[in-house]
């Protein structure tokens, strides 16, 4: 998406005063807005760079190339599935590939680009205008359920559900090696300090509090073992970055085609074998619907060369 260029005159009858001060009266924003604008380079009075406190008066010409807008541009042509949707929520089936939403202005081809291209209102919903109404994210790599709400009543229940952590999230991976157990992982998750791209369990608490890791709960069940891999269903109480990809390849096994985490290559899998199958809330109205998603066909297919 391009920036737009916006030129306006400091009117005549405007008193001197500093330039973050003026560009905010100017264009109507914040004055904090007004300082990010300055510090990227963005503003030129008179064709030339300022200071935030370089004096301004009337008649000056004050430029700004401002950024893309934070809500995501509408692509409704994106392949996104859409399993419910009524007066209060959005339950989408997210394809493997797609990231949840933007990370900066202006980027496409996210979860949130598709639904607000098909519920405009979305783009309206909530604190952070880059989710789309979004209450929760998926990596972009694993596919299945994700959540959005259309009202502002709506995603404060459900956000509040989230923290309380009292959403259903049910999962299935395939991992390597066999299960005959489940069992619960409770160990918090912290940035791994020797790679930026990986979460690392952390099992001494001395570490995971100089590290700030944050408290993460993983319950297991095996469904079904094949040529040495195993179908597992998995629940998660929180939802910190890569938690199930990270706790499973802490006890040993690691997911299904997850080279970060160390989980070995299968035939027709180009991702970890991650899918978000299950999702149950609490609706305004006190009813509780829970929503399914099928493996999609390149998992299943995995599972079938494997039978």
């Amino acid at each position: 998406m391009s920036e737009e260029l916006d030129e306006r005159t400091v009117p005549g009858g405007a008193p001197r005063d500093r330039l973050d001060r003026a560009l905010s009266r100017l264009f109507g924003v914040s004055r904090g807005r007004a300082m990010e604008w300055i510090a990227e380079d963005r503003v030129r009075v008179d064709g030339r760079r300022a200071p935030k406190g370089a004096q301004v008066g009337p008649g000056a010409r004050v430029s700004v190339r401002r950024p893309p807008p934070d809500a995501p541009a509408p692509q409704p042509e994106l392949p996104l599935r859409i399993v419910h949707a009524d007066g209060h929520v959005v339950v989408a089936d997210k394809p493997a590939g797609m990231p949840s939403h933007p990370l900066k202005p202006g980027e496409t081809g996210t979860a949130a680009n598709a639904l607000v291209g098909r519920f405009p209102e979305l783009a309206a919903i909530g604190g952070a205008p880059r989710e789309g109404g979004l209450v929760h994210r998926l990596d972009t790599d694993t596919s299945g359920l994700l959540l959005a709400a259309r009202t502002e009543v709506a995603h404060a229940l459900l956000r509040a559900q989230f923290a309380a952590r009292t959403v259903e999230k049910g999962y299935l991976a395939l991992v390597a090696g066999e299960l005959h157990a489940g069992g619960e992982i409770d160990l918090p998750l912290a940035h791994d300090p020797h790679d930026a791209r990986k979460v690392r369990a952390a099992s001494d608490p001395e570490w995971a509090e100089a590290h700030g890791a944050r408290p993460a709960s993983t319950r297991f069940t095996p469904v079904a073992r094949r040529a040495g891999f195993t179908l597992v269903e998995v629940e998660i109480a929180t939802g910190v970055l890569h938690q199930i990809r990270a706790h499973l390849a802490f006890i040993g096994h690691p997911l299904a085609g997850d080279a970060l985490y160390g989980g070995p290559e299968l035939p027709g899998l180009s991702r970890h074998f991650l899918h978000a199958a299950r999702l149950a809330f609490a609706y305004p109205d006190g009813s509780r619907p829970r929503f399914d998603s099928p493996l999609p066909e390149e998992l299943a297919s995995v599972l079938e060369f494997l039978r």
